[in-house]
């Protein structure tokens, strides 16, 4: 089985695979300055927890955009697991032309998503957007082209932002709203966050498909990351795919590792 973990600001998300199925999915809070112990007994006990022996691990894959828990990470998973982990960096077999002015700026959870896509959607013209605590926007081409994309606050940062700028203003939960309208500081904050994301999203959208592609050849827009699934009611996207990362990087571990 194959232990594949993404970790992002907020949060890492891991997986567990075996013959390409993921069988279980997880979240911990990502924070600088977590010890390889703290790391690698959270790892064998939420395998354990859940029925999976941390023994029959045999390899590890993961990718990051916090660089501080890259080193505590991969010593986890050296002791604990007794495997030196893959980790998508630059330079390593993506099947991917980046054309980044500098290449090695894409974010590797970009990469990951990227990467997915390719290999679940060949030959198409590609926008993804993972909403995550950055919401990114990735356009990649039917020649297999990293094209570049844009970066956007997130939902949740966008929230904590307002929340710590402004006297007044509470904290509120993220959800979806069908009235733009809002009759209360709570609803009108709600709405104001969900349809400016979506406004937002549709803009970036619509403007990466005019400068990227072929008027005749539309991209497939796939939807990723945490905050996705919000807006599936909106139509925005083609298909929202939640591990796409994962998949990411299990075929970024195929290409670079033997048997």
């Amino acid at each position: 089985m194959i232990l594949t973990l993404d970790v992002g600001n907020s949060q890492i998300f891991g997986g567990v695979i075996d013959n390409e199925k993921i069988l279980l999915r997880f979240r911990k809070t990502s924070k600088t300055g977590a010890s390889s112990d703290e790391l690698g007994l959270f790892l064998r006990s939420v395998l354990t927890e859940n029925g999976f022996k941390p023994d029959s691990i045999t390899k590890i894959g993961l990718c990051s955009v916090v660089p501080d828990v890259i080193y505590s990470l991969r010593g986890a998973c050296r002791k604990y697991f007794n495997i030196t982990p893959f980790i998508l960096q630059p330079g390593v077999k993506t099947g991917l032309k980046v054309k980044y002015r500098n290449p090695i700026e894409v974010g590797s959870d970009r990469i990951a998503n990227s990467i997915a896509a390719i290999n679940l959607y060949p030959n198409k013209n590609i926008i993804i957007v993972d909403l995550g605590t950055a919401t990114t926007f990735c356009a990649i081409n039917s020649s297999k082209e990293y094209l570049g994309g844009s970066i956007i606050a997130g939902m949740r940062l966008s929230m904590e932002s307002l929340e710590a700028k402004t006297s007044k203003l509470p904290s509120v939960e993220i959800v979806p709203c069908t009235e733009a309208l809002g009759r209360s500081t709570i609803e009108s904050l709600q709405s104001g966050l969900y349809f400016g994301h979506l406004g937002q999203m549709k803009e970036l959208i619509s403007r990466l498909t005019n400068e990227c592609f072929d008027p005749k050849e539309k991209p497939y827009v796939i939807g990723t990351g945490g905050f996705a699934g919000l807006f599936e009611i909106e139509k925005i996207f083609d298909v929202i795919h939640a591990d796409l990362v994962l998949i990411g990087l299990l075929k970024a571990l195929h290409m670079n590792t033997e048997n």
